[in-house]
C-alpha cells in the first residue's frame, strides 16, 4: 500500500520541476490524467516575497514552519526579519534554492518526522500546498500535530468554491510527461468553503479569511488544550534540533 510519504516523493523526482526552479522560470504545469493543465507560478515563487506574501507573514505567530516551501521566498523573508523559520520540501532543488537565499530548509515530507513537532507557532500552506497528499483531512490533522496548542495555520485557497482530488503529474511547456519521470501523484484543490468544512470536522477554529491580489487565504486556530505539547518557543524550536548547513549546501537536521 502506498504511503503518503511515497505519494509526495514524485515531486523530488520530477525533472521539469527541478529544472524550472533552478532556472527561475517556467512554463510548468500540473497535468491531470485527462490532459487538463494547471499552470504553476514558478516566476512568482522564485521571486522575492511580494506585498501579498508580506501581509501573510505579518500575521504569523512564533516560530514558523513553511510546508512545501518551494524555492524559499517566504522562509528567506522571515529569516531576514530575524524570525525563527524552517521550510520543508521534498524537492532537493527547492531546498538548495532556499538555502541559497539564506533560509533554513529540510528535504522531507510533511508526513515524516519533523523538528519541533507540537511546538510551532504557525504552519504555512501557501501556493496551493493545501493540496499536498491529495487528502485535506489528513493534512489538517498533521498540521494540528505540528502546531503548539492554540497555534495558527494559514492556508492559501482557490478563489472559487471547489473541492477536487485528482492524480496529477509535473510537466513542462510541452504538456507531455517525460518518459523517465513525472510519476502520477495525488493532489487536491480547495476553495475556502471546502477547507472550512474539513477544518470544522476536526475542531479547528476559524480565525480569519481574506483576499488580496487575486489570492485567497484562511487562518485557522488549533485546539488550545493539549497534554502533549509545550508553548511555542521561537528560538528553541529550530535550535533544539541542531540544524546545520554543510558546505555542500543542503541544510540537514541531526538529532
Amino acid at each position: 500500500m502506498r504511503t503518503r510519504e511515497a505519494a509526495a516523493a514524485p515531486w523530488a523526482a520530477a525533472d521539469p520541476y527541478a529544472r524550472a526552479l533552478r532556472a527561475g522560470r517556467g512554463p510548468l504545469f500540473l497535468r491531470r490524467a485527462d490532459g487538463w493543465l494547471l499552470p504553476l507560478e514558478v516566476e512568482r515563487w522564485c521571486a522575492r516575497a511580494d506585498g501579498v506574501d508580506l501581509g501573510v507573514l505579518d500575521r504569523c505567530e512564533g516560530a514558523v514552519l513553511d510546508v512545501g516551501c518551494g524555492p524559499g521566498r517566504l522562509v528567506a523573508e522571515l529569516a531576514a526579519r530575524g524570525r525563527a523559520a524552517l521550510g520543508v520540501d521534498v524537492s532537493e532543488a527547492a531546498v538548495e534554492h532556499t538555502a541559497g537565499l539564506g533560509g533554513q530548509a529540510l528535504r522531507r515530507s510533511v508526513f515524516e518526522p519533523l523538528p519541533g513537532e507540537g511546538r510551532w507557532g504557525t504552519v504555512l500552506l501557501m501556493d496551493g500546498n493545501v493540496g499536498i497528499g491529495g487528502d485535506p483531512y489528513a493534512l489538517l490533522s498533521r498540521a494540528a500535530r505540528l502546531l503548539a496548542p492554540g497555534g495558527l495555520l494559514i492556508a492559501e485557497t482557490l478563489p472559487v468554491d471547489v473541492d477536487e482530488r485528482a492524480e496529477v503529474q509535473v510537466v513542462d511547456v510541452t504538456g507531455v510527461p517525460e518518459p523517465t519521470g513525472g510519476t502520477l501523484f495525488p493532489w487536491a484543490r480547495l476553495g475556502t468553503p471546502a477547507l472550512l468544512r474539513y477544518a470544522d470536522r476536526q475542531g479547528w477554529g476559524a480565525a480569519d479569511q481574506w483576499a488580496a491580489g487575486g489570492r485567497c487565504f484562511v487562518a485557522l486556530r488549533s485546539r488550545s488544550a493539549s497534554s502533549r505539547a509545550e508553548p511555542p518557543k521561537s528560538t528553541a524550536v529550530i535550535s533544539s534540533q541542531r540544524l546545520r548547513k554543510p558546505s555542500a549546501g543542503r541544510p540537514v537536521a541531526s538529532r
